[in-house]
């Protein structure tokens, strides 16, 4: 039968990896069944217990490392509880590196002191801890890797801004991976060097590209990764935005590619903004979102993770699509809003879905996500794209395809409206369509002055229909009215003339944060450490502690002190 022994080793903290390494070394040994090896939080408690391992009277105390073995008798119990010491040696003794590795000192201040030539600090310590030592980080000027999860949302978001208004960058929190200057932060591949930037937040997602760039023959300049929250509204994209302009104004990226999960339309519209500023060719994999088009000027839409790869080595030799070369910046203009009036309730969707991704605030008489319902139907707001064609504009009259008195009011009205700088409108030609829409649409914009908003029109239909394609077109095109032939086209345009391109000023960070890192402090997990020591990185392991021994009212005291 056998029996639990057990030691508690009060202020004795390790971390999780350290732990689990005693555990599997204390198995191995004879007559030991299992072993355990945490420190004593309640959720960790409760994991002993699941596995029969906890024992009699156990009490909670973070502050406390408590190691159970299960043995076939006491001695060999107790044997084993008086190895541990001999096996945290051992495990310590492995621990790599060069120059400062081996100094071990107890503080933040004291290792960055000894890293000068040190711009990052990575964080791998407990969560309700992690924000504290990221926040003493950036207030000794450096850069954050943030490993931990389990920090609050609130804590993200007012670390990042604490960042941004001090240059600096904060990865996560639950950053899993990154890569600066060839050298690999957390969870990194050994990828070759080249011209290939990422932005990424999704850990396994940005490893899986920078690995298929390798594996094509490409290489990765640096990859920058957000922590899979960057994109929710309260951190509102401040890391990923940082990264974009960071590789915007790198050299050495010739292509960017960006990965996430499909954000929320605001933060979408933010990026893709902030992709289009950085007039390099941009790949956009927002997984599971179904992508607008291929391309669109500078911003290629890939349909996956291993199609995002591809793209980026075809175009990492490409000439950068400059979309502000003749484009609107509108801020300040008084012509700065798109007005859509459409006979087909398909494309004006379309329009929408794409659109509110660039342009804002965009408004409709139908609904969608980011969209914003229009309240009178009679009055545009913003940019608006209405369907003429929906029940409520519809009754008492015919289908606007059929009869366009309605639209050609409104076209009217909306010409006339000094805020607007563009019209689109789509004629949709074929049996039982209007005879000639094309004429009507002429005379209705005839009194439009020169220097009102530019006309739009995309014609639907073919040579065989009864109106005529091209003779359609040619009657708008006489009348100085921009055709295409798609929806696409289209939506290009607009986004080329009405898209602003900016990024937030405050968010910019020295390109210094992409130099090869010389030297890199690490607060917490030592496998980051060992990682560093073994690309011959110079790297300080901080002897981390939770502060107070863990005791939160004493913790509580000395912030109060601090402060």
């Amino acid at each position: 039968m056998s029996v639990l022994r057990s030691e508690r080793r009060a202020g004795a903290y390790y971390d999780s990896i350290v732990l689990m390494q005693l555990q599997s070394a204390l198995r191995d040994l004879d007559g030991i069944g299992d072993a355990g090896a945490v420190m004593a939080t309640a959720a960790n408690l409760e994991i002993l217990a699941g596995n029969e391992l906890l024992p009699d009277g156990a009490a909670e105390d973070v502050s406390d490392l408590l190691i159970v073995v299960r043995a076939e008798s006491e001695d060999l119990g107790d044997a084993a509880l008086g190895q541990v010491d001999e096996l945290l040696a051992k495990r310590d003794s492995g621990t790599g590196g060069t120059g400062t590795a081996s100094y071990r000192p107890r503080s933040l201040e004291a290792a960055v002191k000894a890293a000068p030539e040190g711009h990052w600090v990575q964080v791998s310590v407990p969560g309700r801890y992690a924000a504290d030592v990221a926040g003493e980080a950036l207030d000794l000027g450096r850069n954050v890797f943030l490993y931990s999860d389990n920090v609050t949302v609130d804590d993200e978001a007012a670390l990042k801004e604490r960042a941004a208004r001090k240059g600096l960058l904060v990865m996560g929190p639950d950053c899993g991976t990154a890569m600066i200057g060839g050298v690999g932060l957390g969870f990194a591949n050994r990828v070759r060097r080249g011209a290939v930037g990422l932005v990424a937040a999704s850990g396994t997602g940005l490893q899986e590209v920078a690995s298929l760039v390798d594996q094509n023959g490409g290489g990765i300049s640096h990859a920058v990764g957000t922590g899979g929250r960057d994109l929710g509204a309260a951190a509102g994209a401040r890391t990923a935005l940082q990264g974009l302009d960071l590789l915007a104004r790198d050299p050495d990226t010739r292509v960017i590619v960006l990965i996430s999960k499909p954000p929320e339309p605001e933060i979408a519209r933010r990026l893709l903004a902030a992709a289009r500023a950085t007039g390099k060719p941009v790949v956009v994999a927002f997984l599971g979102y179904a992508p607008p088009a291929r391309h669109r000027g500078n911003l290629h839409y890939a349909l996956g993770l291993v199609d995002a790869a591809e793209l980026a080595m075809a175009l990492q030799d490409a000439t950068a699509q400059e979309l502000t070369d003749g484009a609107t910046d509108t801020a300040g203009n008084e012509r700065r809003y798109l007005r859509g009036l459409f006979a087909g309730g398909t494309l004006a969707y379309e329009a929408l879905l794409n659109l509110r991704l660039s342009l804002q605030p965009i408004a409709s008489n139908l609904s969608a996500d980011g969209v914003e319902r229009l309240a009178d139907l009679s009055r545009s707001v913003g940019h608006t794209i209405l369907d003429l064609g929906e029940d409520e504009l519809t009754v008492g009259r015919l289908h606007p395809m059929m009869d366009q008195e309605l639209r050609l009011r409104r076209l009217k009205q909306e010409a006339a409206d000094p805020e607007v700088a563009m019209i689109l409108l789509d004629l949709v030609l074929g049996d039982g369509a209007h005879a000639d829409p094309a004429s009507e649409i002429v005379a209705a914009v005839s009194d439009v002055p020169g220097d009102g908003p530019e006309i739009l029109a995309v014609v639907v239909g073919t040579e065989n229909d009864p109106q005529g394609l091209e003779e359609q077109k040619e009657k708008l095109r006489d009348a100085g009215i921009t055709v295409f032939g798609d929806l696409s086209q289209a939506l290009e345009r607009i986004e080329h003339k009405l898209a602003i391109s900016t990024t937030t000023a405050e968010s910019e960070v020295p390109l210094a944060a992409l130099e090869s890192p010389r030297q890199v402090v690490n607060v917490g997990v030592e496998v980051f450490h060992d990682s560093l020591a073994a690309q011959e990185v110079d790297g300080i392991q901080v002897d981390w502690r939770p502060p107070a021994g863990g005791n939160e009212k004493l913790q509580a005291i000395l912030k109060k002190m601090k402060g």
